[in-house]
C-alpha cells in the first residue's frame, strides 16, 4: 500500500476522488461473520437500527449539511461487493481457518446493496437516522453510517482551512500519533504486545484511518497483529480481526416473550448458535449486553472453554480480574485464555492493562478512536470541532416477519450505565431482570 499525501488529498477533496465509503469490504469484520449468522438462521426478522450521539454538547444539524449527508448516504446504496473482494473473503485465511464462508452467502452479499434509510431533523438541532427491514440487510448500514457521519463532521471542521492550515493539522496530528507509537515500542520491548486496530465506526476519515494503520505497521511490526477494518486487511495483508457484538443479544432478546427466563437465556442461546458456525479462536465472548456480573454467574460451564471474552464498558483490570476468577471456578487456566480490551484505550490504558495481566492472562488490545481520530488540539483553526464523539448505532426493535404483534424494544443494559440504550420502560424491565450487580457509571468520552 503506497504512501498518502493526506494533506494534498484533503485539500483537494471532491466526491468522484474521496466518496466517504468506498467498498462492501470498508466494515468492522466481525459485520460480516455476524451477516453469515443471520443469513444462516435468521432471514425471517426485521430490526430497525437508530443512530445516537452520547455528546450531547454537540449539534451535528449544526456541523453537516443535510443534503451533503444524502448525496454521501445515497452514495453508500450504490456500492456493491468486488469480484476480488468476493475472491478473497473466499479464499482467504481468518483466525487460521480458510472458506470459513458459505458460497451462497458470499453470492448473496455479491448481490446485496444497502437498503433505503430514513432522515429527519430533530427539535435539537441534530439528525435522526434509521434503518428499518430485514436484519440480515439494516445490519449492514451501521459502520458506513457512522464513518460518513463522522466524517461529514470532519471535512465540515476542515472546509475553512487554507493548505498550509491543513497541512499544519495533519503534521500535528502524525507526530502525535507517533508518539503514542513510541511509547507502545517500549511496552513491547518489556514483554508480549498484541495491539489491532478497531477504529472504522468513529474514525476521523477513511484516509486517516489508513495512515494510522501504515504508521501502526512501520512501528510496532508483528506486535501490530491486525485490523477490524476488512478492506484494509485485504489491502495490507494484515489478519482481519473481530468476532461478535451487542446486536446479537440485544436482537435474540427482543425476539423472546420477555419472560424473566427467555431474556436470560438469549445471550447464551447466541454463543451456542455462534459456535454452531465458528470454532477456535472465533469463540470470544462479549458479556457485557445486559452486565458482565450476572453473565458470568448464570453461564453455562461450556463457555467457560472458549478461547476468551471481550469486555466493552467496564474499567479493563476489574474486567480482566473478574473473568480469571471465573476461569478459576471452572477449573480452567487463564493463561491459556485470551482477554480483548477495546473500550476507550489509549497509551495509558493500554500500558495499565497490558502491564498488570503479564503472566495472568493472553491480552490483546483493540485500538479504537483513540488511534483514529486523535486530533485534539491539532488544528489552528478548528478548535474541539475535530474532536471526537461518542456516536453509536444500536438496535432500537425487532420482530420475526411471521408472527402477530408490534415489534419489541431491544436494550443494552451495560455495566456502564452511562452507555445504556432502549426506551426508558424497557431499560426498567431488563434491569428487574438481569438487575445492578456490577454496574459503575464512568464518563464516556469516545
Amino acid at each position: 500500500m503506497t504512501h498518502i499525501d493526506i494533506a494534498t488529498r484533503v485539500h483537494n477533496h471532491n466526491f468522484k476522488l474521496d466518496p466517504i465509503w468506498r467498498s462492501m469490504l470498508d466494515q468492522d469484520f466481525y459485520k460480516i461473520l455476524m451477516g453469515q449468522l443471520i443469513w444462516k438462521l435468521h432471514r425471517n426478522v426485521d430490526v430497525t437500527f437508530a443512530m445516537k450521539n452520547r455528546t450531547k454538547a454537540v449539534k451535528l444539524g449544526r456541523e453537516i449539511d443535510e443534503r451533503a449527508l444524502r448525496d454521501q448516504l445515497d452514495h453508500a446504496r450504490t456500492v456493491r461487493l468486488s469480484k476480488a473482494e468476493r475472491i478473497w473473503l473466499a479464499g482467504n485465511t481468518f483466525y487460521g481457518k480458510t472458506r470459513i464462508f458459505d458460497p451462497g452467502y458470499l453470492d448473496w452479499l455479491a448481490a446485496f446493496q444497502l437498503p433505503a434509510y430514513e432522515l429527519s431533523r430533530t427539535a435539537g438541532d441534530s439528525y435522526e437516522l434509521t434503518f428499518s427491514g430485514p436484519w440480515i440487510e439494516t445490519t449492514f448500514w451501521e459502520i458506513p453510517a457512522l464513518a460518513i457521519v463522522n466524517e461529514m463532521r470532519t471535512r465540515a471542521a476542515l472546509a475553512d482551512h487554507g493548505r498550509f492550515d491543513i497541512d499544519i493539522t495533519y503534521a500535528r496530528a502524525e507526530a502525535k500519533l507517533w508518539e503514542k507509537v513510541e511509547r507502545l515500542q517500549a511496552l513491547g520491548r518489556e514483554g508480549t504486545l498484541k495491539i489491532s486496530d478497531f477504529g472504522t465506526r468513529r474514525r476521523h476519515s477513511f484516509l486517516w484511518q489508513r495512515w494510522a494503520v501504515q504508521a501502526m505497521q512501520a512501528g510496532l511490526g508483528e506486535n501490530f497483529t491486525g485490523t477490524s477494518n476488512a478492506l484494509l486487511a485485504m489491502e495490507t495483508g494484515l489478519e482481519a480481526i473481530g468476532t461478535n457484538a451487542h446486536e446479537l443479544p440485544m436482537t435474540y432478546a427482543a425476539l423472546t416473550n420477555q419472560s424473566e427466563k427467555s431474556l436470560k437465556a438469549a445471550q447464551y442461546r447466541v454463543l451456542d448458535d455462534w459456535q454452531s458456525l465458528y470454532d477456535s479462536n472465533l469463540l470470544v465472548f462479549l458479556p457485557d449486553t445486559f452486565g458482565t456480573t450476572q453473565f458470568l454467574r448464570d453461564a453455562p460451564g461450556w463457555v467457560a472453554e472458549w478461547k476468551g471474552f471481550r469486555p466493552d464498558s467496564k474499567e479493563p483490570i476489574a474486567a480482566g480480574e473478574e473473568a480469571i476468577a471465573w476461569w478459576l471456578r471452572h477449573g480452567e487456566d487463564p493463561t491459556q485464555k485470551l482477554a480483548i480490551f477495546s473500550d476507550g484505550m489509549d497509551v495509558d490504558t493500554i500500558e495499565r492493562s497490558v502491564r498488570h495481566f503479564r503472566d495472568k492472562v493472553n491480552v490483546a488490545i483493540g485500538w479504537g478512536t483513540n488511534l483514529t481520530n486523535d486530533f485534539r488540539g491539532c488544528s489552528p483553526l478548528a478548535g474541539s470541532r475535530l474532536d471526537p464523539i461518542s456516536l453509536v448505532c444500536k438496535v432500537r426493535d425487532a420482530k420475526r416477519r411471521d408472527e402477530p404483534g408490534k415489534a419489541q424494544g431491544a436494550v443494552k443494559i451495560s455495566d456502564n450505565p452511562e452507555k445504556a440504550t432502549g426506551a426508558p420502560d424497557d431499560v426498567k424491565h431488563y434491569l428487574a431482570v438481569f438487575g445492578h450487580a456490577g454496574q459503575e457509571a464512568r464518563a464516556v468520552t469516545v
